[in-house]
């Protein structure tokens, strides 16, 4: 961890008054929060189109740089990973979005990097009807497909149960947090918090101190969405989060899939119109999910592993598979990310490339999040 890039990223965020449009537009300009501090007296010269009264408000850091000294104090004695933008660490997929956080705090044990994340979220007042699903799909999930971290808010309702299953599934799930890990809400779910800290993590963008207040729910679901694959809406009213969540997901280009309710039910609503809108595919269980996002059956990958799949079976690579299996040859082993940024591929779509290549014996996934070419 390079603590003083931290340092300065963290008061960089308090220095544009949590303006987080402006401290991401500032740091990708300049490379980091450090360098932001050392042209906080020249901002103009290295950032033309810097607003006057952002210039002026970048000279005095002293307070915020006082908190980010409080900050990292924290982050040390509760071994708190602070993630830069930039850094390996970092959720890959949600780096690749225009309002990405230029810094993250998490506690946990999930690679938050892993093959395939999905979110699944919805109401508060989650109906039996909602745990039910939640229930089987999980379960049936993890049945086809073991390696999924999963993904919600902690929040009352879906969220909860969606973290609560998948633990009792064996699945990593991590909560996104709309406040700072000094505390957590609510506070009915603290056990379950705990439990994800093993399997699983909490994330946040938000310091120590920071109130969950409602407009920081609503910027924590381009988190959760960012981060993810897919998002899942298993009930929503017609107004609620999860549907500010899942039109995030759309303007990501992610996946985004609804349990459809009864007509009328109240909390079925919402998912009803999302796929009447064509703003969400219907689905009704794992299986629709998997064959629906291209997501082949991982035990039928065992089985092809272990009876050993020759190359030379599956002669016939795609255009955009031609392209990764040549960058793996001329330049070695590349981490997910990294790749993404050589074949100009998204992550999402390059996850389900390279795990059919894996599929056809062309690639093997290493430890790390890095691929490489079987030759």
């Amino acid at each position: 961890m390079n603590e003083q890039e931290v340092y300065y990223t963290i008061a960089l965020t308090r220095m544009t008054g949590f303006n987080f449009q402006t401290a991401l537009h500032l740091y990708r300009e300049l490379g980091g929060g450090q360098v932001v501090y050392e042209h906080r007296n020249d901002i103009k010269d290295v950032i033309p189109d810097c607003t006057d009264r952002l210039a002026a408000s970048l000279k005095d850091w002293s307070l915020p740089l006082a908190r980010a000294a409080q900050e990292m104090e924290f982050i040390t004695k509760h071994h708190i990973l602070p993630l830069l933008l930039d850094s390996d660490d970092y959720p890959q997929r949600l780096s690749e979005c225009p309002d990405a956080p230029i810094l993250l705090y998490y506690m946990g044990s999930a690679d938050l990097n892993q093959r395939r994340v999905i979110n699944i979220i919805g109401t508060r007042h989650c109906t039996p009807y909602g745990q039910d699903l939640i229930r089987r799909f999980v379960s049936d999930l993890k049945r086809l497909c073991p390696e999924v971290l999963i993904v919600s808010g902690l929040a009352y309702g879906v969220d909860v149960c969606a973290h609560r299953q998948a633990l009792e599934n064996g699945y990593e799930t991590v909560g996104v947090l709309a406040h700072g890990l000094d505390e957590i809400y609510p506070t009915a779910h603290r056990e379950t918090a705990k439990k994800m800290l093993t399997q699983g993590g909490l994330l946040t963008e938000y310091m120590t101190e920071t109130k969950a207040d409602k407009l920081n729910f609503v910027k924590r679901n381009r988190i959760v969405a960012g981060m993810s694959d897919a998002t899942i809406l298993v009930e929503s009213a017609a107004k609620g989060g999860g549907l500010i969540t899942t039109s995030i997901a759309m303007d990501y280009n992610r996946f985004v899939f609804a349990f459809p309710g009864a007509v009328g039910a109240p909390y079925s609503e919402g998912c009803n119109n999302l796929i009447r809108d064509n703003g969400a595919s219907l689905i009704t269980c794992a299986e629709d999910f998997v064959n629906a996002i291209g997501w082949q059956n991982d035990v039928q990958l065992r089985q092809a592993h272990a009876e050993g799949i020759e190359r030379s079976i599956f002669p016939e690579l795609s255009d955009e598979e031609q392209k990764i299996a040549r960058i793996l040859d001329e330049f070695g082993d590349f981490q997910l990310n990294q790749l993404s940024v050589r074949t100009n591929i998204p992550i999402g779509q390059l996850t389900a490339l390279l795990f059919q290549m894996e599929m056809k014996g062309v690639v093997r996934p290493l430890a790390g999040g890095t691929y490489h070419l079987l030759k």
